[in-house]
């Protein structure tokens, strides 16, 4: 009998189109959502409650199921003890392999502060005793154009490079890992766009692109925490979203990966491609 998958982040964009590709593929789904009201409608499929910061209600959604997509959960000063629970949740439960999506990188010390919840989260997992498999995703590309505030992104990246990648090539390479799970238990992928760029490289890009004059504008790093003051931001989301950027700077996300056409059987999205995707 076929494995029993679960889908966390269904009402997400990653989790969300994981569920299309798996939906009418004789897949055994469960959705597992923390609004389910949110969740999309997958006929056979079952629907499920569950919440990173529930333990108890965490282990009963849980239930029966062989294979976990373990979506990491939205950025929040508690995010790595919510991490940690679900993962002794989902051992408790009785969940045999987990397929985590982490980042390119991820370590105890690396520059993105949020990428080392990352590298805890993957170390508690193959501490559990469940099987597992890493999606080590770079910062998503579909991310860049959002980084721009009146025409210009503005950060301490200097001339590094980021081999961004597309949110709808992590989902396609999860859907096609928890199609098989154990042709991938103990593996660990690089998932990157097929080219690394500078930001300036993306500013053009999201110019010609999307026909929105968009330029870098290159900031020292305390003129990066004293131009993202006025957003009130709590310091943990402030050091995160200045550490995107001196990530870049020191070339932690550089490094481009063939794995996303290794397992899918298509290559890479470009930026370009999906910006021009989406006008």
């Amino acid at each position: 009998m076929a494995d029993v998958l679960g889908i966390t982040g269904v009402t997400g964009a990653v989790g969300g189109a994981v569920v299309r590709r798996l939906a009418g593929a004789g897949q055994r789904l469960v959705l597992l959502a923390r609004r389910p009201e949110a969740a999309p409608t997958v006929p056979g499929a079952r629907l499920r409650r569950t919440d990173y910061a529930d333990t108890t209600e965490v282990r009963e959604s849980l239930d029966g199921i062989d294979v976990l997509l373990m979506v990491s959960a939205a950025e929040d000063v508690d995010r790595r003890a919510q991490h940690l629970a679900f993962v002794d949740a989902a051992a408790a439960a009785g969940v045999r392999h987990v397929v985590y999506t982490s980042f390119q990188g991820a370590a105890p010390d690396c520059t993105f502060t949020l990428g080392r919840d990352h590298w805890a989260t993957e170390e508690a997992i193959r501490a559990s005793g469940m099987g597992f498999t890493f999606l080590r995703d770079s910062f998503y590309a579909d991310f860049l154009p959002l980084m721009a505030t009146d025409g210009a992104i503005r950060g301490p990246a200097g001339d590094g490079r980021v081999a961004a990648v597309a949110r709808d090539d992590v989902a396609a390479v999860a859907a096609a890992v928890l199609t098989d799970p154990s042709a991938h238990a103990g593996a660990t992928y690089d998932l990157t766009g097929p080219e690394a760029l500078t930001l300036a490289d993306a500013a053009a890009v999201i110019t010609e692109a999307t026909g929105t004059p968009t330029r870098y504008l290159e900031e020292t790093v305390p003129e990066a925490y004293a131009s993202r003051a006025s957003y009130g931001a709590p310091d943990w989301q402030v050091d995160a979203w200045v550490s995107t950027y001196t990530a870049i700077a020191r070339g932690e996300v550089a490094e481009v990966s063939d794995a996303v056409e290794r397992l899918t059987g298509h290559p890479a999205t470009s930026l370009r491609e999906l910006l021009t995707r989406s006008r």
